[in-house]
């Protein structure tokens, strides 16, 4: 990929542009908001995927709220994720007896997310839901994952922008597109 070359170039199609995902923010945060009326949630997001979305989401909510960070490493490749973790930043915040939101970019196999949650559950939160932006409920293998707001149902596509990546590199885009598949290869972008 050239310097010079645009990012919005590798993207073969547009799923949700910035438009539909700040009204799609906005509705989520008015659920949290009904359902979170005097409590003051812990967000906890996800790096990197979910600062894009964590933020926004933050950013429209109009209830006392705190947010804290959690960072993992999964192994595996995007055919064939193993569910295997690998804890790489811990809360900053005890979540005991809190109510605690994990707020996820994509939740796909869900090995991740189960195993978050069944992190998180063992450190006693009041109560222990999950807000994702996408689901890719089509490549789902762990059943039961508490998803109580889910922003879109995306299809068995590699997606990227809004926080989402490949290689580190579309985080930056304003909308969610799916990359074009002859860069999904070896030979794809550095």
């Amino acid at each position: 990929m050239s310097a010079l070359r645009s990012l919005d170039e590798d993207i073969q199609e547009v799923l949700f542009d910035e438009a539909a995902l700040q009204r799609r923010v906005r509705e989520l945060a008015a659920e949290l908001e009904r359902d979170y009326a005097g409590l003051r949630p812990l967000l906890v997001g996800m790096l990197r995927g979910s600062v894009y979305f964590l933020s926004d989401l933050s950013r429209a909510l109009r209830i006392p709220h705190e947010i804290d960070f959690m960072a993992i490493a999964a192994y595996g490749t995007r055919h064939a994720a193993t569910g295997a973790v690998r804890l790489l930043k811990d809360l900053d915040e005890e979540i005991t007896d809190r109510h605690v939101v994990l707020v996820e970019d994509i939740v796909d196999t869900g090995l991740t997310a189960a195993y978050l949650t069944r992190l998180l559950r063992a450190r006693r939160p009041a109560s222990l839901v999950i807000c994702t932006l996408l689901d890719k409920r089509v490549r789902r293998i762990a059943p039961n994952l508490p998803l109580a707001y889910v922003g879109f149902e995306v299809p068995d596509r590699f997606v990227v922008g809004y926080g989402l990546d490949y290689r580190q590199l579309y985080r930056n885009l304003p909308y969610i597109g799916v990359l074009r598949d002859e860069l999904l290869s070896p030979g794809g972008p550095p």
